[in-house]
């Protein structure tokens, strides 16, 4: 049985909004987020046409920072006693991409809701899975997507270690697809 997602679900700074998966607030006009497309990573940027990053130029090296500027890679840990990303100035998606090889950085801002540490460590590792098993396009369907985020979100909201991370993200990635 298929578990249908509503708008304002989400995981850490992922959220669907208006049908479409996105990193950050995309509610908000003039805000940065970036779009989850059947094609690939869509950087929404105020006054601009933004950009798109097909899923085939991303590589490895997938990580949430937290945080005013991209080079401010340090605030990858600050988190509250409660285990809430405590930054609230916005926060950045580092890539590597192919062809040719580059470091690149997605802005977005940050929703007006808390984002528990656990879930953007969970949708980290999401992302990083896919990449492993070269199905990162399978983010451009929401609704895989969102069987995928179901499967991730909720639960305690304590530290984990990084390969229960990786086994949750693992689930995940064979819940949604149906395996």
């Amino acid at each position: 049985m298929t578990r249908m997602v509503e708008d304002g679900t989400s995981l850490g700074p992922l959220e669907l909004a208006g049908g479409r998966w996105g990193v950050g607030d995309a509610s908000r006009p003039g805000t940065y987020w970036v779009e989850f497309r059947p094609d690939g990573l869509y950087q929404h940027e105020p006054d601009s046409g933004g950009r798109l990053i097909p899923w085939s130029r991303v590589m490895t090296g997938v990580w949430l920072t937290w945080g005013k500027h991209a080079w401010n890679t340090n605030n990858r840990g600050k988190y509250t006693l409660k285990g809430m990303v405590a930054e609230r100035t916005g926060g950045w998606m580092h890539l590597t991409l192919r062809h040719p090889y580059e470091d690149t950085q997605l802005r977005f801002d940050q929703h007006e809701r808390p984002y528990r540490a656990v879930d953007a460590l969970r949708l980290e590792h999401l992302l990083r899975q896919l990449i492993d098993e070269e199905k990162l396009q399978l983010l451009g369907d929401p609704e895989w997507v969102g069987r995928a985020v179901a499967h991730l979100a909720g639960g305690k909201n304590s530290w984990l270690t990084d390969r229960a991370l990786r086994r949750v993200a693992k689930e995940a990635v064979a819940t949604a697809t149906g395996h």
